[in-house]
């Protein structure tokens, strides 16, 4: 099992969708999940202490749990399929050691509710994470292939540049 925390919550701008983005807390290495809006939004108002007037779902789920005699023990993204990522919540309940199903969304906004660790497995981390490229300098434009241009090299080929700042 990998450690990580969470690195941020980002917008996606091609979709209602958001991404958390979990970040191992040994090396470069970054896991972006894509969750839905409501799930940031309860990660978020977490991690920024934000006081809300009525307990959210996540809130919830953390008072059964200790209602109930239990403790969370940690969070673990274990799985993917199909483009899909599973967790489990993994609960310390009278000496038994439970493991409950859940989206990555909902277990991280427990996880940062009840202060436990966020884990991957190692083989979610090596077929998921990315590690970012070294920065090697900013390019000019000079710099850019037209290879690297994919898709916008026939658009910029064919622009029509004629009276261009003219009024």
């Amino acid at each position: 099992m990998i450690e990580v925390k969470i690195d941020s919550v980002r917008i996606s701008l091609m979709s209602p969708h958001r991404i958390v983005v979990l970040k191992d807390v040994d090396s470069e290495r970054y896991l972006p999940i894509w969750i839905g809006p409501c799930e940031a939004d309860a990660i978020t108002v977490k991690l920024r202490n934000v006081e809300v007037s009525r307990p959210l779902t996540h809130d919830l789920l953390q008072s059964v749990i200790r209602t109930l005699g239990g403790r969370v023990s940690h969070i673990l993204v274990n799985d993917l399929r199909n483009d899909v990522f599973y967790a489990r919540i993994v609960v310390d309940l009278n000496g038994r050691r439970l493991e409950i199903d859940s989206r990555p969304s909902d277990a991280i906004a427990l996880a940062v509710r009840v202060g436990v660790p966020i884990f991957v497995s190692e083989e979610v981390m090596a077929r998921a994470a990315i590690v970012p490229e070294e920065e090697v300098g900013a390019e000019t434009s000079s710099d850019v292939d037209a290879e690297d241009l994919g898709p916008f090299k026939d658009f910029l080929e064919n622009l029509d540049l004629d009276g261009l700042g003219e009024d």
